[in-house]
């Protein structure tokens, strides 16, 4: 990291914050995204989810904390920059909790700082209050609290980013290079064969895929590599299960 312009902390003190950023950014808090910026450690922003089960619930919203000339000794400053509608969080986004203030202590990290501020959207504390309106809401009528926090979300903040499907079925059918579409698991556990792969007789066997070395798309090249009694096997096996099946609910229907 180069930290030659990070001319406002101390030397041993930018060495801390460098640890500390790399360790938030190898792994981060639940909900909490840090973004760093090498060349200036003494303003740090982070992206926080609204947890679930809040009025914040699938919003992101953007923060940042200033550290002052003298940080640790003196507590951060945190300020929201995406509007939010909540008791400790004044109009101009400045974030008032008892860890930046009077609870400071030199040896609380970064990360514990960003973990007491996404608490806070999971428990507010109104008696505190820089936005009196939310405060007051809070405390008299939590349905309407909500109502405006969820409104705020819903306008401002920034939407989460769709996670990844990497599910074991979607691996697999797509190593296979079978359609996911025409492919069901049954209750047994066995596979519905499409029927092209029963005669083609592709990369399926007893749990066997064809060597990585073959194109994925390439099904010829699956086909010799597989004997065609074992492809034949697995689709009788199929066509068995799927016969008690039927004769089950043929049973239960009697009943």
């Amino acid at each position: 990291m180069d930290m030659a312009t990070n001319e406002n902390l101390p030397p041993n003190v930018i060495k801390q914050l460098a640890k500390e950023l790399k360790n938030l950014d190898e792994t981060p808090p639940e909900g909490i995204k840090v973004v760093v910026n090498d060349d200036d450690f003494s303003t740090i922003f982070a992206d926080i989810e609204g947890p679930g089960g809040t009025p914040y619930e699938n919003g992101v919203f953007r923060m940042k904390l200033l550290l002052s000339h003298d940080f640790p000794h003196s507590p951060p400053k945190g300020y929201f920059l995406t509007k939010i509608f909540h008791p400790n969080i004044a109009t101009n986004g400045e974030i008032c909790v008892n860890t930046l203030k009077k609870d400071w202590n030199p040896s609380l990290g970064l990360r514990h700082v960003l973990l007491v501020v996404r608490c806070l959207l999971i428990e507010p504390f109104p008696e505190s209050a820089l936005n009196e309106q939310a405060g007051k809401l809070l405390l008299e009528n939590y349905e309407e609290y909500a109502k405006h926090a969820r409104l705020y979300t819903g306008i401002h903040a920034l939407k989460p980013k769709p996670k990844s499907k990497t599910g074991a079925i979607s691996e697999s059918t797509t190593a296979l290079n079978v359609d996911q579409t025409t492919t069901n698991i049954l209750p047994t556990g066995a596979v519905t064969l499409p029927p092209s792969l029963a005669t083609s007789a592709t990369t399926i066997t007893k749990g066997t895929v064809a060597p990585s070395s073959q194109d994925p798309g390439d099904t010829t090249a699956g086909a010799s590599a597989v004997p065609k009694k074992e492809v034949v096997a697995v689709v009788v096996k199929v066509a068995a299960d799927r016969k008690k099946m039927d004769a089950r609910k043929k049973s239960l229907k009697r009943l």
